[in-house]
């Protein structure tokens, strides 16, 4: 019979934020993971939650994670910070996307910066921005701790961990491992990217990938703004919440032509400062079976872009990696129960970090999203 309230398979962010809330149910929990600590997707990214950036369908949960982060902040004493995000607009076309934005969002949410006051907020005073945006709700938190902060305090808590142990199948209440069979009332299974090997038939009917991303981590100058996030154009032409704009297609054909190579290596070119520096990326690449090797000259590429608009004249590069999450062409989110007692959620595309927790809220309470 079942000892366990509820399973998750994962240490990823997005299980142990189900695991957070589950706790605080009061249900019992024991996680399952394949590693001795979190070191997956959930360390790789920007800890950037973009929580405005993301489609009008995702709001009420992206509002939910915003709540998650803010309690597990509280709880744990993860570092979050909520300076938001700044958007330099450098050409009419990236004005635009961004003025309708504000106009379809609200002061709340969006509001619009002129040259003067984008300057200041990026700490670079040649910077030829002809206006911009502040995104007051966003958050960043650090992608190195916050997993592992989590993690070590649902131990404190009585939560069960079981590490450094392989899952190779889940059904009705049974979670089969290489350390034998585990049973629970539900199980939620959150496997990133793994998904193709516990549920291929889920993962191919998404068309469920893999998408690396060229990062580097330098150190902060001093003129840089404490607390700074910044999102450019390519960035307006990524998140679903922009592109929506009517604006939107204008700004692709802009950039098309004026940065050609950005647009080539599918670029989200954006800056996060976390307490070890300058977080700088990304570029997309997408396969079934990624190799392991950084493009120097994509790493260039992104570094001397973001450099440029920050006023950094020659930075010291302390760390490059190349980042890896679950991706599909046709959704951002798998949700489905193939049984009644067994959950599988994946994040397919990089907002893992952002929505997690509200993701969360809708795995425990059985609900589905189109987002």
């Amino acid at each position: 019979m079942p000892t366990t309230d509820l399973i998750i398979t994962g240490s990823g962010i997005l299980g142990l934020a189900t695991a957070f809330l589950a706790h605080r149910q009061g249900r019992s929990v024991h996680i399952i993971d394949r590693s001795d600590r979190p070191v997956g997707s959930s360390i790789q990214n920007f800890g950037h939650a973009c929580f405005t950036g993301q489609s009008d369908a995702a709001q009420p949960i992206a509002s939910k994670a915003r709540e998650g982060w803010l309690d597990a902040a509280s709880a744990t004493g993860l570092w979050a910070a909520e300076t938001g995000t700044f958007i330099p607009a450098m050409t009419e076309a990236e004005l635009t996307v961004l003025e309708q934005f504000a106009a379809h969002r609200g002061p709340d949410q969006v509001r619009l910066l002129d040259p003067e006051a984008i300057v200041e907020a990026v700490g670079n005073p040649d910077l030829p921005a002809i206006g911009g945006a502040h995104l007051p709700q966003d958050m960043r938190v650090d992608p190195r701790q916050a997993a592992p902060r989590i993690a070590a305090w649902l131990a404190g808590q009585g939560v069960e961990f079981t590490w450094n142990t392989h899952v190779t199948a889940v059904a009705d209440g049974t979670v089969s491992t290489t350390r034998g069979n585990f049973h629970a009332e539900q199980v939620v299974v959150c496997p990133g990217y793994q998904l193709t090997s516990l549920f291929p038939e889920i993962a191919e009917s998404h068309e469920i990938r893999i998408c690396s991303l060229v990062m580097s981590l330098i150190e902060a100058p001093q003129h840089i703004p404490t607390g700074f996030a910044m999102l450019t154009g390519t960035s307006l032409a990524r998140y679903d919440g922009f592109a929506a704009m009517p604006g939107a297609e204008a700004l692709r054909h802009d950039l098309d032509e004026r940065e050609p190579e950005l647009r080539g290596c599918i670029a989200n070119l954006m800056v996060t400062d976390i307490p070890q520096g300058l977080l700088i990326g990304d570029s997309h690449a997408y396969d079934l079976s990624p190799e392991p090797f950084i493009d120097e000259k994509i790493g260039a590429l992104l570094l001397d872009r973001a450099t440029s608009m920050l006023g950094i004249e020659s930075p010291r590069v302390l760390q490059r990696w190349l980042g890896m999450y679950a991706d599909s062409p046709t959704t951002n989110l798998v949700l489905e129960r193939p049984d009644e007692r067994t959950t599988v959620a994946v994040v397919a595309s990089g907002i893992g970090m952002t929505l997690s927790f509200g993701i969360a809220d809708l795995i425990l309470s059985g609900g589905t999203a189109d987002i």
